[in-house]
């Protein structure tokens, strides 16, 4: 079959612009396609976690995201008579970046798909509406409406919404509820009360939200009692009186738009059928309350994207696309009934329910350890794979950190100052270890396996040793630990040597004694080739894909680092 692509992306959302990119890093072909003319210009998501804006900074689009979001953005619940229930405003950034952050989405996405510029072997159409997807023996074959010529790729991944054409044609269950509760959005310009945090009121009377997104937009949301119908809550008068419950004058404000919708509880009943994929709201879809629908679907661009691209460049066997599934819907699971209780608390109508909830979380909060717990958002499932492209060795102890993410602090090396950890580990693999001789710990053999998959090797040092000549290796770089958060990380654990995934997913962890027969076992287990394989395109074997990625991070400052 002669491939047009090697992956095909149904849906230029936020989803599938990050994927591309990533893809793009990597060398891979890429076609995006959509049944839209243009990128959706409305705002919709409104909150940004770390863990995308780390994703953002992977891709070396950082600097042109963060202009459009509002940091360290915190958000406090009210009761009815405005009496602060809990705030949510988390003091660390272990990823390098505030937890909380307010954007505005069609500037973001535009930002996402500016970045694909860079790319010669990425295109997107517009105006394309698939109507079929035929697999054969070694690709897919994609069919369109109104007579576009098919196409044919190696994978196609869906990133087509909650209504998903990927997700029928693969015939795959979308397993959930639909809440009986609507809600009406409101997106002001020229924010009529102008402060930059956001607020929840768990009014039984009408449960509301005001949201600070950036550029002077601010988002009301309000809960549409069941005897209000959908037209009369899109009636400009109802409109106006929804927003005058919060500010004074609602006939002088500048309306972007409004609109009624409803939340859902849903996740497909796989991600993975042969060589089609779901992510984002394809895959699942989730109450708005902790803002994590659209950090959902960045995850899963991020878990996606490298093992699509090691498959594609022939540097791992397709057995690991097989790991994305067992990864990432555990974790969605948790997002969506994380987002769903907190709808349930914030939302009763009934007087009694709510006064029971408000006395229940006072008592809480005079309990510090549980104030910290909601004030830091200890309550948000983090990722920690048990299963998937991870190994856990039988020895590890019991605390050890395989199948998390690994920390981002700044650090300093003989070339640069205060730059995230991320800057000098690159976009592809890594093998980090604490002030040892890299080589020697894994040996030759070893150490060439990964180079030849452009693997970067990090020895990470107290700052008074940063310049110390011994372990140099043309190939490791030294890092200084510029304010000790990485010996305190080590301090923890009793692993000192990381084989880092290319999404900063700790894929196995060791003492270094073990690092040889870790690494051996963590090759099979991602079904990588032991000399880095031939891409698509007849690539080496010797890390050039990589090369080419890097070369395009580094020209847009994804290496360099941001200050």
């Amino acid at each position: 079959m002669t491939v047009d692509a090697d992956v095909v992306i149904v849906g230029a959302g936020p989803s599938g612009l990050t994927l591309a990119n990533i893809l793009g890093l990597q060398g891979v072909r890429v076609l995006i396609v959509d049944e839209r003319d243009k990128l959706i210009d409305y705002p919709r998501g409104v909150g940004l976690d770390d863990e995308s804006l780390r994703t953002f900074q992977s891709i070396g689009l950082i600097d042109q995201v963060l202009p459009h979001t509002v940091p360290n953005q915190i958000l406090r619940f009210f009761d009815a008579d405005r009496k602060l229930l809990a705030e949510m405003a988390p003091p660390d950034a272990r990823f390098g970046w505030p937890k909380r952050n307010g954007f505005v989405q069609p500037m973001v996405d535009a930002e996402l798909y500016a970045g694909l510029d860079r790319f010669e072997h990425v295109e997107v159409r517009f105006g394309h509406r698939m109507h079929a997807c035929t697999e054969t023996a070694d690709g897919v074959v994609v069919e369109f409406d109104g007579g576009q010529p098919a196409v044919s790729a190696r994978y196609v991944v869906g990133c087509d919404g909650g209504r998903s054409a990927t997700r029928r044609l693969m015939g795959v269950s979308f397993d959930g509820t639909t809440s009986s509760t609507r809600w009406l959005v409101v997106d002001i310009a020229n924010d009529p009360l102008g402060h930059p945090n956001s607020e929840v009121g768990a009014d039984p009377r009408r449960p509301y939200v005001s949201i600070a997104i950036a550029h002077g937009i601010r988002r009301f949301e309000f809960m549409i009692h069941p005897h209000e119908s959908d037209e009369e809550a899109d009636d400009p008068a109802f409109v106006r009186r929804m927003v005058g419950r919060l500010i004074p004058y609602p006939e002088r404000v500048d309306m972007i738009r409004h609109r009624v919708y409803t939340h859902h509880s849903r996740i497909a009943g796989s991600f993975r059928k042969g060589r089609l994929m779901l992510a984002g709201d394809a895959a699942h879809l989730m109450p708005v309350w902790q803002g994590q629908g659209y950090n959902s679907g960045i995850r899963d661009a991020a878990n996606l994207g490298w093992k699509l691209a090691a498959v594609v460049t022939g540097k791992a066997g397709d057995a690991l696309l097989d790991t994305y599934d067992a990864e990432r819907r555990k974790h969605a699971r948790a997002m969506i009934d994380l987002s769903t209780m907190v709808g349930r608390v914030i939302s009763p109508t009934n007087r009694k329910v709510a006064a029971l909830r408000d006395r229940v979380i006072h008592a809480a909060s005079a309990v510090p350890s549980l104030k910290r717990y909601v004030l830091e958002m200890r309550f948000k499932p983090m990722p920690r794979y048990q299963q998937g492209a991870v190994y856990h060795h039988p020895q590890a102890a019991a605390n050890s950190p395989t199948g998390t993410l690994f920390i981002q602090p700044r650090v300093d090396t003989r070339d640069a100052q205060n730059v995230l950890l991320d800057e000098v580990l690159g976009t592809g693999f890594a093998v980090l270890c604490w002030s040892n001789n890299l080589r020697a710990v894994l040996g030759n053999d070893t150490f060439e396996q990964w180079k030849a998959l452009g693997a970067r090797f990090v020895e990470v040092r107290p700052m008074s040793q940063l310049r110390w000549p011994g372990h140099d290796d043309p190939d490791v770089i030294v890092v200084g630990d510029r304010a000790g958060a990485l010996k305190s990380w080590f301090d923890v654990y009793t692993d000192s040597v990381l084989f880092l995934r290319p999404d900063r997913c700790i894929a196995a962890a060791c003492i270094a004694q073990r690092a040889p027969e870790t690494s051996t076992a963590l090759f099979e287990v991602l079904h990588l080739t032991q000399g880095g394989g031939a891409g698509s395109h007849g690539e080496k074997s010797d890390g050039s894909v990589l090369h080419v990625a890097q070369s395009a991070a580094e020209s847009s400052g994804a290496v360099t680092g941001t200050p």
